[in-house]
């Protein structure tokens, strides 16, 4: 699903922000915490969360989140005094204070053509196939790697404590590498931005493989065992 706020649009999908027919250009780290904040509203992200979501494992200073918002700001032509759309917490973190809603996207999901899509008003079941369990995926994030909170723990070195997760929403999934240190690779590529997931694609996180599965949600599975 694509978010329309004010006069933009956000399509996680295609990576774009779009203002009409022109495409606003933010880069990773401001597409991420724009999406973030989006999904969070009107509730305030903390800058720790922030920090956490965007640069796992990795010291930043207040001086380069704040030039990410700035870029943000930037691109939506929003004033930090009076804004329409990303409001500073002082102390805390910041919010989302527009008003968006979810509209639907023709463009393609990014997977072969036919695979991954669904017809309108379908219900899914989204699975990972790891050895010989099938993990069901839940709506939002699910975090992989080696992770209590995650919703399957991989005892591998190879594998990063945070390495990857997949983001369910708007009927579709797609997977997004975490900066592990073995990389996160689908369909063969290197993962750098998010990749729309397609049923029968196979993911390897560092040395470990997985198998997704896309199905109806009424269709027959195995037990879960995650």
């Amino acid at each position: 699903m694509a978010l329309r706020f004010g006069d933009f649009v956000l399509d996680p999908g295609t990576r774009q922000l779009r203002r009409g027919e022109e495409e606003r250009h933010l880069g990773l780290k401001a597409f991420e915490l724009l999406e973030l904040l989006l999904h969070r509203r009107p509730n305030v992200v903390t800058k720790e969360a922030i920090r956490d979501r965007l640069w796992p494992r990795t010291f930043v200073s207040g001086s380069t989140l704040a030039t990410v918002v700035g870029e943000i700001r930037a691109a939506l032509e929003d004033d930090a005094g009076s804004p329409l759309f990303v409001r500073t917490v002082h102390g805390v973190g910041y919010a989302f204070c527009g008003v968006a809603k979810e509209e639907e996207t023709t463009r393609g999901t990014g997977g072969p053509p036919g695979e991954g899509a669904a017809s309108p008003g379908a219900r899914l079941s989204y699975r990972l196939l790891f050895e010989d369990r099938e993990i069901a995926l839940r709506p939002g994030e699910n975090l992989l790697g080696r992770i209590d909170e995650g919703i399957l723990w991989i005892e591998s070195p190879s594998v990063s404590r945070r390495h990857a997760r997949i983001r369910v929403e708007g009927g579709r999934a797609t997977l997004e590498d975490l900066g592990s240190k073995n990389g996160t690779f689908c369909r063969g590529e290197r993962v750098s931005s998010p990749v729309v997931l397609s049923d029968g694609d196979e993911i390897r996180l560092g040395k470990i493989s997985l198998t997704v599965r896309i199905l109806p949600a009424d269709a027959t599975t195995l037990t879960d065992q995650a």
